[in-house]
């Protein structure tokens, strides 16, 4: 085998590898709902488990007096002492803070 075809094939493996890299951590990248979902809970395992969760990925409109922003509306939900509780939440779609926390 030349020097020159074993350069070649080992160039065109680690451009391969490169582009396999990129595009899986394209893929890997997390969506601003979802940097959301994972600090609500952050913040809910801080006092116990969590059973379950969910989040709307596209945001919506929300109002509070004279504030209006674009908010994730998502769910938390968890046992605590024997029993199911299930709370609803609104966060800034632009700083993932909460805005409204509300237990159903």
């Amino acid at each position: 085998m030349k020097l020159k075809d074993f350069l070649a094939g080992a160039l065109t493996g680690v451009a391969a590898g490169l582009i396999v890299n990129q595009a899986i951590r394209k893929m890997e990248m997390n969506t601003p709902a979802e940097d959301v979902l994972r600090s609500v809970k952050e913040a809910f395992k801080k006092e116990g488990p969590i059973d379950g969760s969910w989040i709307v990925m596209k945001p919506e409109p929300f109002q509070n007096g004279v504030i209006s922003m674009d908010v994730y509306r998502g769910g938390i939900s968890r046992i605590q002492n024997g029993s199911l509780e299930q709370f609803e939440f609104a966060a800034d779609s632009k700083t993932g803070t909460v805005v409204e926390l509300i237990k159903k």
